[in-house]
């Protein structure tokens, strides 16, 4: 896409999470990858949100839910209020409960065909890109290595109008990837060979995804 559609698409993301009208509370929005390397255009946007887990439950939202649309979990894992004014946009996992992160991919990231990544996790983005990598070299799956040049657009409440305003200008000056992992404690050879896994992957995914992840 074109960076200007991008850039566009992060403010609504920002404006949304900002305005508290998602199905569980946002604490960071990040970009990371094409947009805040400054490319034009975009082969995707990657998107990373941190949310918090709803407080308390709501028995009785969730079995008028389960009722009526079938739907296990709302007022326990997503907003009952929320799902009572977007019904459309509840999404749910194989079990059929409500899944936060694909109630949160089909309201921040509305077009299917939209080539974008959302990544939901209960962790800030500095904190899992470090687990993260630990984990993918336990398993020697460096594909799901999160690329740690990321830039933050919303935190503690508030929005980053200098993050937006630099990811206008194109300002954000970042190492390769391989260089980034060889910051965070990869010999040359292991990062230049994940990078290699992290770029096949991400050239391989189409369309809206979006992964949920607990640390």
């Amino acid at each position: 896409m074109e960076r200007s559609r991008a850039l566009a698409r992060l403010e609504s993301i920002v404006d949304v999470v900002e305005d508290g009208s998602v199905p569980v509370p946002i604490r960071e929005v990040w970009v990371y990858g094409d947009v805040a390397l400054g490319l034009d255009p975009v082969e995707r946007l990657d998107v990373y949100v941190t949310k918090d887990l709803l407080l308390g439950g709501d028995s009785d939202a969730a079995e008028t839910f389960e009722t009526a649309h079938g739907v296990k979990g709302v007022g326990q894992t997503v907003s009952a209020e929320w799902a009572g004014n977007n019904p459309e946009l509840l999404r749910t996992n194989a079990s059929g409960y409500a899944a936060p992160e694909k109630c949160l991919a089909a309201q921040l990231l509305p077009d299917d065909d939209e080539s974008a990544h959302l990544e939901v996790c209960n962790a800030p983005f500095e904190d899992n890109v470090r687990q993260r990598l630990k984990g993918a070299l336990a398993r020697d799956a460096y594909e799901e290595i999160l690329d740690p040049r990321g830039v933050c657009l919303y935190a503690e409440g508030q929005r980053s109008d200098s993050a937006f305003e630099k990811l206008r200008g194109g300002e954000f000056a970042f190492p390769t990837l391989p260089e980034a992992l060889s910051m965070l404690g990869l010999d040359d050879d292991t990062a230049a060979e994940a990078a290699e896994a992290v770029s096949n992957y991400r050239a391989s995914q189409s369309g809206r995804t979006v992964r949920g992840d607990v640390v």
